[in-house]
């Protein structure tokens, strides 16, 4: 049985411009995995920050694994990121340089490995926002039209 757990990160998309995505493995402890597959995780709050040379992604949620003999479980430990040290220099130097942030856009496995999907992403104002959703908004319009004439 083949098990694809994706969690996504919903917010990320509307909130920045990704403007270039990288894939990093994650650290992760044995009950961690478990909860992963399970699919009980939230990017919903994530960040990645580089601290010391290394990159961790911080606020990710992983709910505690409840058939476990590990007592203490903390759900949003920072996770490291596991990136060559050319990918770390480079994403350094875009986040320092461009004032970019790191922000995960998915979780999912990878031949049997835990992955991130990082976006170099740049913030949205309020204004792009709203003309984000009033072009989504016209294009149910439009597709809805489309159905109806065609049914």
């Amino acid at each position: 049985m083949k098990n694809n757990a994706t969690i996504t990160n919903r917010v990320a998309r509307r909130d920045y411009f990704i403007l270039e995505t990288v894939e990093a493995g994650l650290e992760l402890k044995g009950p961690e995995v478990k909860s992963l597959r399970a699919g009980r995780a939230s990017l919903k709050e994530a960040f990645a920050k580089v601290e010391r040379g290394e990159i961790f992604l911080h606020h990710m949620h992983i709910s505690p694994y409840e058939y476990t003999t590990l007592k203490e479980q903390n759900p949003l430990r920072p996770k490291k990121l596991l990136l060559h040290k050319k990918e770390i220099i480079y994403l350094i130097s875009k986040i320092s340089q461009e004032r970019l942030a790191l922000v995960p856009l998915r979780v999912y496995f990878k031949k049997g490995f835990a992955k991130v999907e990082l976006g170099l992403a740049k913030g949205k104002k309020q204004y792009d926002k709203r003309e984000a959703v009033r072009r989504k908004e016209a294009q149910r319009v439009i597709d809805r039209v489309k159905k109806f004439q065609r049914g």
